[in-house]
C-alpha cells in the first residue's frame, strides 16, 4: 500500500461507503481555522501518548491528514511502525483538500 492518498482517491472511497478511518494531526489551532468532518483529532506531538486509543484502529483502513501533507507523513510512517499497516497520509493535505474537494472549507 501507497504511503500517500491522492484527495479524488479518498472522496471516491467515502463516497462509495467505505468505512476510513481519518485522522487529524494538526494543533487545535489549525484545527479550529478549517477541518474536515468526522476525523479523530491527535495532534502529531501527542501520538506517542495516545497510541493506545488508536489501537482499536490498528487493521482498519487510517488516512492522517494534517496542512501540506508533510506531518501527516510522518505520523504514517509512526503508525505503520506501531502496526498499523493501512495507514496513508493524505496527498497535499486538507489545503489541496479544499482546493480540489470541498472549496466550502477554509485556505489558511
Amino acid at each position: 500500500m501507497s504511503m500517500e492518498i491522492e484527495p479524488a482517491e479518498l472522496n471516491r472511497r467515502i463516497d462509495s461507503g467505505e468505512s476510513i478511518v481519518i485522522i487529524d494531526c494538526r494543533t487545535t489551532a489549525e484545527r479550529d481555522l478549517a477541518c474536515l468532518e468526522n476525523t479523530i483529532h491527535v495532534p502529531m506531538t501527542e501520538l506517542g501518548a495516545r497510541l493506545e486509543e488508536l489501537r482499536e484502529h490498528d487493521e482498519s483502513h487510517v488516512v492522517v491528514h494534517c496542512h501540506h501533507g508533510v506531518r501527516s507523513l510522518q505520523v504514517t510512517h509512526a503508525l505503520r511502525n506501531e502496526g498499523f499497516e493501512l495507514t496513508q497520509s493524505l496527498a497535499g493535505g486538507i489545503d489541496r483538500w479544499s482546493l480540489e474537494i470541498n472549496p466550502s472549507i477554509p485556505r489558511y
